[in-house]
């Protein structure tokens, strides 16, 4: 997320891959076919977290333009069914973003504000994150899913390339699964020579979280400000 943040063009790629059955089905959208080899990868990655509810990770985010790294930061994320993110950085800065299943939120506590905007659910059929979040599939995101040549960050490893279906949403995805069909990474690809590296480790699932932590109350003398492209990940 650059700075000034509030979601980018990769987060939303994230949100569908996360299983952000957060997202509704669409029923005029055929699944696209993925390549022998990727399909039971692509099936596994699903499967694995349409059999939860709640689950947590460590990630580092990484964001580059061209050759210059403008941003590295690493926090903790949370996953809820349905449609519920908690992200709280916490390096280099503290931040959170946070999704309740109507409002997105993100709150910078430096800044002494924090920006609203109302989910968009046609926002989130362009992100990856949305696997973690419901029961969102690759092929509603995805026209075409085959094996991918990147370098995997661990042996065992997969990686899948992912060529979007809305035009402008992002150029390419790549989407790293590890042997028991976690999500690892996700590198997403955008105009300008744009680069978004999500890693993910330390993975808990099958959590009981309270609902409170996905519910933002603005601290005393915070204003809320409404930011429409909060609810459009492509910044």
């Amino acid at each position: 997320m650059p700075l000034p943040r509030t979601w980018t063009g990769s987060h939303t790629l994230l949100l569908s891959i996360l299983g952000l059955s957060l997202w509704p089905a669409i029923a005029a959208r055929k699944p696209a076919p993925a390549v022998s080899g990727a399909g039971a990868i692509v099936r596994g990655l699903e499967q694995h977290y349409q059999s939860q509810s709640a689950w947590k990770a460590t990630f580092l985010e990484r964001r580059s333009e061209g050759k210059r790294a403008v941003e590295i930061e690493s926090g903790t994320a949370y996953f809820q069914k349905p449609r519920r993110m908690r992200w709280e950085y916490e390096s280099p800065e503290q931040k959170l973003f946070l999704t309740d299943g109507k409002y997105a939120w993100f709150f910078v506590p430096a800044d002494h504000t924090v920006s609203r905007a109302k989910m968009s659910e046609s926002d989130d059929e362009r992100i990856p994150l949305a696997l973690l979040t419901g029961q969102a599939k690759l092929a509603r995101l995805c026209k075409l899913v085959d094996l991918s040549s990147t370098q995997v960050l661990q042996e065992g490893n997969t990686a899948l390339r992912c060529l979007p279906r809305s035009e402008g949403a992002f150029l390419d995805a790549v989407i790293e699964v590890d042997s028991s069909y976690r999500l690892a990474r996700i590198i997403v690809h955008e105009a300008g020579d744009v680069e978004t590296e999500f890693r993910f480790a330390n993975w808990q699932e099958h959590l009981r979280l309270p609902e409170a932590m996905f519910r933002f109350v603005a601290p005393p003398g915070v204003a809320i400000v409404e930011d429409p492209s909060l609810g459009s990940p492509n910044r």
